[in-house]
């Protein structure tokens, strides 16, 4: 057994049910490069590293890190909710915000996500979250409210005596006709190589609609394992984009099920690499019911010497008539020592469909280049301008005051990268 999972269980302390998820990843093991799921993510540094768990109580962090981060916020330093620093004032009326510890003391039935068994190899981490999640968020929103003030979940990496691991289950559940605004911040107070594992489940029931904004900026040496599941119903519609802009080694699984008739998908998103990061995304859309549609734009920049992993799947099932899908997966190879990888992935088993996959990996546009050099821009700001101008595409994913925002949050990556 490897140094990491032998951490990880010793851990463990739950039900026997808890403890069959534990038996599975210890038995399977960690895939390895066979798994077609993590054929180009390697985990043979992740597997010789320790973590032990993060203290129940949450370290301090100074408060200037969020000052940007108005209320309504919950606030996690070190995978526990800390009181000092969250703020829950200003909920709309029908959004109802608890973490994961209260909700299984005081109201056992509401935890009951729980208990999802997941059975395939490359699950691994998905099974030691099963057994180990011990914290979290439960955001649920009553039939018809309208939550437009957002709400931001923040999870603060702080420094601490020894490297730290969490493992967080979230549940947003929107009911019929709901509406919300989310922002996930994930941040660095400090150096530290922590290792984050979260699961989230999306529930959105008929004509919901939720817009849903997550910013990775976590440090150069920690590692961030994330799967989010969403299951949509009928005329419920899902935004959300995701800006990757920090970790050592980050892994998004985004799976989507669009359920039910007129389900609307856009999901966007920004894979930053810099140094010698490694960044693997990967979706899973399937098309279920009838006349739905998924709009998928991705841009991915590698410099340096990281590596930037993307695997674009859809799937338009049996029955799914009337689907429209599109996914464009576009990168920017700025460096020699750099890698790209992606695979847009289509398979259609249904008639009178719309579907649409694509995918490069290419260097700046040399007329571009060409055309700012002549007009006395620097070679260096003119690339730096071009890259920045690439990555602002997917942004319209989400409108209004959290477009501004998330502009500002990848310029500043950017331009810490050299990139802007």
């Amino acid at each position: 057994m490897s140094p990491l999972l032998q951490s990880l269980a010793a851990a463990f302390c739950g039900s026997d049910e808890r403890r069959e998820a534990l038996d599975a990843a210890l038995h399977g093991g960690l895939p390895a490069a066979r798994n077609e799921a993590w054929k180009y993510t390697s985990l043979r540094q992740l597997e010789r590293r320790s973590f032990s768990a993060a203290p129940l109580q949450a370290p301090a962090i100074d408060a200037a890190l969020l000052a940007d981060i108005p209320a309504p916020r919950l606030v996690f330093v070190n995978g526990r909710p800390s009181e000092a620093h969250s703020d829950l004032s200003g909920l709309d009326a029908g959004v109802q915000v608890r973490t994961l510890s209260a909700v299984r003391r005081d109201e056992p039935e509401a935890a009951r996500f729980l208990a999802r068994r997941f059975d395939r190899a490359e699950e691994v981490f998905a099974q030691l979250n099963a057994a180990l999640a011990d914290e979290g968020v439960l955001v649920q929103v009553a039939e018809g409210a309208a939550g437009a003030t957002p709400l931001h979940l923040v999870f603060v990496s702080a420094p601490d005596e020894a490297d730290r691991a969490w493992h967080h289950r979230h549940l947003v559940e929107l009911r019929r006709g709901a509406a919300l605004n989310l922002v996930e911040h994930h941040l660095q107070a400090g150096d530290s190589a922590h290792l984050d594992n979260t699961l989230v489940h999306v529930h959105l029931a008929q004509d919901a609609q939720l817009s849903h904004a997550r910013v990775q900026a976590g440090g150069a040496r920690a590692t961030s394992l994330l799967r989010t599941d969403a299951v949509l119903a009928r005329d419920a519609q899902y935004r959300r984009i995701d800006l990757e802009l920090g970790a050592a080694l980050s892994r998004h699984e985004l799976n989507v099920r669009l359920e039910g008739d007129n389900a609307r998908l856009v999901a966007n998103g920004v894979l930053l690499g810099t140094g010698r990061r490694h960044i693997d995304t990967r979706l899973g859309i399937e098309h279920i019911a009838r006349d739905t549609s998924a709009e998928l734009l991705w841009r991915g920049v590698a410099a340096n010497r990281s590596r930037v992993v993307f695997h674009g799947g859809i799937h338009i099932r049996e029955g799914a008539d009337g689907t429209d899908a599109n996914l464009s997966n576009k990168n920017l190879l700025l460096s020699a020592d750099a890698e790209i990888d992606t695979q847009p992935t289509l398979v259609i088993d249904a008639d009178e469909v719309k579907a649409a996959h694509g995918a490069t990996v290419g260097q700046l546009d040399a007329n571009a280049l060409f055309y700012l050099r002549s007009r006395g821009v620097p070679a260096e700001q003119a690339r730096a301008m071009l890259s920045a101008a690439f990555c602002h595409e997917p942004l319209a994913a989400v409108d209004g005051l959290l477009t501004e925002k998330l502009v500002r949050h990848l310029d500043q990556a950017l331009q810490q990268a050299g990139m802007a």
